[in-house]
């Protein structure tokens, strides 16, 4: 039902029945689902909060990527600042819909890509804190975490809440952007 992107880490949800799936596949279309993903960016956010409406389709060309167009769909992203680094951003990221590709996509279309996205994002070597980074083959991708997810359990009705805690690539990143 929820899903994540490849290379993502993080909280997803698998349904155990028809029925289960289908009440939470209701949810997430009427945004009764919480969201929550933790991401670095590259780039100084020029504000500590924010929201980004911008709908999102496939691309023509290469079919497999997204690009904001105003013919997509409706797609609407908030961030919050947690912490800015010199040249990189850690992000609090609140999804309202759940498109593909959504946070990858509007993060770049704002100029702020997702730290080490290999279809959205420069190379990791283009900056020189990439070129620290790239030397260090400890994330397997985009640095981008599924960190939590809530929502009315289908069955009993209870309010269910998972928080996942950060990956050890994702903390060794911190700290190394950091320096």
């Amino acid at each position: 039902v929820h899903r994540i992107d490849k290379d993502t880490s993080g909280l997803l949800v698998v349904c155990k029945s028809d029925r289960a799936h289908l009440a939470l596949s209701e949810r997430l279309k009427t945004h009764d689902i919480e969201r929550v993903y933790h991401a670095v960016v590259h780039g100084v956010m020029k504000e500590q909060e924010g929201t980004i409406d911008a709908p999102i389709g496939r691309m023509d060309r290469e079919r497999k990527k997204m690009m904001v167009r105003a013919d997509g769909r409706k797609a609407v992203t908030h961030y919050k600042v947690l912490r800015q680094y010199p040249n990189f951003a850690y992000l609090e990221v609140r999804l309202e819909t759940g498109r593909t590709h959504q946070i990858r996509v509007h993060m770049q279309y704002i100029g702020h890509p997702v730290l080490g996205d290999p279809v959205y994002g420069p190379a990791k070597e283009s900056t020189v804190e990439g070129k620290k980074l790239a030397g260090m083959d400890f994330w397997p991708g985009q640095i981008l975490h599924a960190k939590v997810l809530g929502f009315v359990h289908p069955v009993t009705g209870e309010w269910m809440h998972f928080d996942s805690e950060l990956p050890d690539y994702f903390k060794k990143v911190l700290e190394t952007i950091d320096i």
